[in-house]
């Protein structure tokens, strides 16, 4: 690798862990940046999955005090998250990624359109056995998807945990931070081992990801909620309109 791709890619790696420890859209830079350097789809994809592990230790370090009093809810969540991530992975390894891929513009204009939406009366209700349930399915399923792809499943998460029962934007993404990180730390694991990941790009764009990580959650504690949601939920959905041109073009 040269310098200048090693500058590219920590640089995308702090816009990738502030976007994501933020919104939860930290391919937006990354992806496109190991791709940029010469990486094909696949390895591009496996080797960001790694990457961002460096992403979770930074914006869950910065989410501690939200953290602070969710530890019922991350015991309930995190095991699906590591099965839905670990299934993912072995799901790209094992089928063609085209099909999959095809759902990502809808699923993240989806998720934009809940995270724009105010919070309907209910959220702070006492929640049911079968919300818990649904919760949890619903987890489930989008850590396949970040397994298997990852761009934007953390938008999905936030949508998810703002509508479920997040008691401030800060709450939710904290929540998302950890739920997300444990789904692409198991997918890490698994391509670490058996798949084509590029370790000096690992090591470029993880600095970059942890120094940004690690920043985000203090804006999202400090920022104003109702613009810093929907600008979320533009960007979300900017990124669903580059892929959907992208992928039905």
């Amino acid at each position: 690798m040269t310098w200048w791709e090693i500058g590219l890619l920590i640089a995308a790696g702090v816009g990738g862990g502030l976007a994501g420890s933020i919104a939860g859209l930290a391919s937006v830079s990354t992806y496109p940046a190991l791709v940029m350097v010469g990486l094909p789809p696949v390895s591009a994809n496996v080797t960001n999955t790694v990457a961002l592990v460096f992403n979770a230790f930074g914006s869950v370090r910065g989410s501690l005090p939200e953290l602070a009093g969710q530890g019922p809810t991350l015991r309930r969540l995190v095991p699906m998250a590591v099965l839905g991530g670990l299934a993912g992975a072995v799901l790209l390894l094992s089928i063609p990624a085209e099909g999959f891929e095809n759902m990502v513009p809808v699923l993240l204009a989806v998720a934009a359109i809940a995270i724009a939406l105010p919070r309907g009366k209910d959220v702070g209700a006492a929640p049911t056995a079968a919300r818990h349930i649904a919760e949890g399915v619903t987890v489930g399923v989008i850590c396949v998807y970040g397994g298997f792809f990852g761009a934007a499943a953390g938008v999905l998460l936030l949508a998810l945990f703002l509508r479920t029962g997040g008691v401030t934007l800060a709450h939710a993404n904290a929540t998302k931070n950890v739920v997300l990180g444990a789904a692409n730390g198991v997918a890490a694991l698994v391509f670490a081992v058996v798949a084509p990941v590029h370790w000096p790009a690992v090591t470029a764009m993880g600095v970059g990801c942890l120094i940004g990580s690690r920043l985000g959650p203090i804006v999202v504690r400090h920022a104003p909620a109702t613009p810093l949601r929907l600008l979320i939920a533009v960007a979300g959905l900017a990124l669903a309109v580059k892929l959907g041109f992208d992928t039905y073009r």
